[in-house]
């Protein structure tokens, strides 16, 4: 039987550049199954993903942190991409958003450099996660257990380490929605 994701939301959280397929990937699968997937930013109008360091396609902002509220989404997917990642970690409505995702036991999704956001906010203290190798240290320093995996699930909190590995990600991501 396949999976249906209709009538959940899952909230995108990205400043500009964000790694696109981080974005773009997730968005596509969750839609392809029903949820609908909004793009949260600090600022409203467009977002500048980017490949790698090369500054790519602009996105609509759906809606501002600011005026998102964590009870419409049952998600929160955070695409990594460097400048994003170190970006959005000093926004406080941001972190906030991802505070908020915790405290309600909504899955939070996290891929590549984006886990820099929940070393942030207090988050990973005693969680097993993943995320690109460069970040080892700064998530072991707050706390994590820090593991080499294409993906790894604790509780709610889904990581992965590259755009490499998107289908795990995606998978691990539709089935925490669909349980």
């Amino acid at each position: 039987m396949s999976k249906s994701l209709t009538g959940k939301r899952i909230a995108l959280l990205v400043t500009d550049g964000f790694e696109q397929v981080e974005l773009t990937a997730p968005k596509k699968a969750l839609e392809e199954l029903g949820a609908t997937a909004e793009i949260l930013s600090s600022k409203s109008g467009k977002v500048t993903g980017w490949n790698h360091t090369t500054p790519a396609d602009t996105f609509t902002v759906d809606k501002t942190f600011d005026t998102a509220k964590i009870d419409d989404y049952d998600a929160i997917v955070l695409p990594g991409g460097v400048v994003n990642a170190d970006t959005i970690r000093l926004d406080e409505m941001a972190v906030e958003l991802v505070k908020d995702a915790a405290k309600a036991n909504k899955p939070i999704a996290v891929i590549c450099h984006g886990a820099w956001i929940l070393a942030s906010a207090d988050l990973i203290k005693g969680k097993t996660l993943t995320s690109y190798p460069s970040l080892t240290d700064d998530l072991k320093n707050a706390g994590a257990n820090w593991v080499d995996k294409e993906v790894v699930v604790d509780g709610k909190l889904i990581s992965s380490r590259t755009p490499d590995d998107l289908p795990a990600f995606n998978e691990k991501l539709i089935d925490a929605l669909a349980a």
